[in-house]
């Protein structure tokens, strides 16, 4: 299951497909769950907007915003079902641009070798998610999303049997809400990557490339 992605810092104002392909290299982040990230959503207007939210959904009853650990990723064949994730899939969906993603391998009880995903195309992909705003109105609040996965395909397939759903530039409009769209339109939207990829193993002798981190984000819950 995906525990860890990457994104460029400068997408933070950049909502079009279009300019996150122009945008050029920059300094990136490394967001693993219960840290922050750049996501893609309509604001109250009805406009595309960006906003920073916590990986590790809060739902709006809870009194403990550390339940979020317990909801990092949102299966697509049951989201409009779990109480869970089902307000959020109806009103509060949103995408996250990436440039790679993790899947872990359990190699023994306890044990993951954690494998690296990228498009060889090295185009950006759009992760679908939804998300929560906790603590509304009160003092102190929080934005906060879960992971939406699929099935995994043939190639990841062989190491873990779920992954990141993956939104076409295309139905960006309908995930997002911006054109209406039914529950069956929805999650046909919401699948696994489907151009080439290269999953490679990351391990003590061939670590992964260290990307700096935006910590003053990541160091407090709000």
């Amino acid at each position: 299951m995906c525990g860890k992605f990457t994104q460029m810092m400068g997408w933070s104002r950049v909502v079009e497909l279009a300019g996150l392909l122009a945008a050029t290299a920059g300094p990136t982040e490394t967001v693993t769950p219960m840290r922050f990230a750049t996501v893609i959503r309509l604001n109250t207007d009805g406009g595309r907007e960006t906003a920073r939210m916590r990986w590790g959904l809060v739902p709006r009853w809870e009194k403990d915003p550390g339940i979020g650990t317990k909801f990092i990723h949102a299966r697509a064949e049951t989201l409009e079902e779990k109480r869970t994730f089902r307000d959020a899939f109806f009103a509060r969906r949103g995408l996250v641009a990436v440039y790679n993603f993790n899947e872990g391998e359990e190699i023994a009880p306890k044990k993951t070798r954690q494998h690296l995903i990228v498009p060889d195309d090295r185009k950006p992909l759009a992760i679908a998610v939804v998300w929560e705003h906790w603590g509304e109105g009160h003092d102190a609040s929080l934005l906060t999303f879960a992971m939406v996965t699929v099935p995994a395909n043939k190639l990841i397939s062989a190491i873990t049997d779920r992954m990141p759903a993956i939104v076409a530039y295309e139905d960006w409009a309908k995930w997002l809400g911006e054109e209406p769209a039914s529950v069956a339109e929805l999650k046909t939207i919401l699948k696994p990557l489907e151009g080439a990829c290269t999953m490679t193993p990351q391990d003590a002798k061939s670590p992964p490339p260290k990307k700096p981190e935006r910590k003053e984000e990541q160091e407090s819950l709000f």
